[in-house]
């Protein structure tokens, strides 16, 4: 069972802070808090149960995965969407591109 936690009367600049050191991992500012508290009980399996996995396992390729560079998946996006590129290339397009594929139009 999990319980909800408030911390009152934060100072400003801690909460600033804060809010640029989530921004640093690509976390909320809950997500953040959690790994902190993790961090702090010893447990880095806090931050996962809160549905924000770890930084280092976001990063890291799935077992099997093909290690594949930034100009790999250029290549793969250009190959897959190169008309809508030479339109453009609005990420609009290509996202109702990849929904009508999906729904078979």
């Amino acid at each position: 069972m999990s319980i909800n936690l408030s911390i009152k009367g934060v100072p400003d600049a801690w909460a600033q802070r804060l809010r640029e050191r989530a921004a640093r991992h690509h976390r909320s500012l809950q997500g953040e808090l959690m790994a902190l508290l993790g961090a702090a009980v010893g447990d880095d399996t806090a931050a996962s149960s809160a549905g924000v996995p770890p930084v280092a396992a976001r990063l890291q390729a799935p077992p099997g995965a093909d290690r594949l560079t930034l100009d790999d998946l250029a290549q793969r996006a250009r190959s897959r969407f190169g008309g809508l590129a030479a339109q453009g290339g609005r990420s609009a397009d290509i996202v109702r591109a990849l929904r009508d594929e999906a729904d078979g139009r």
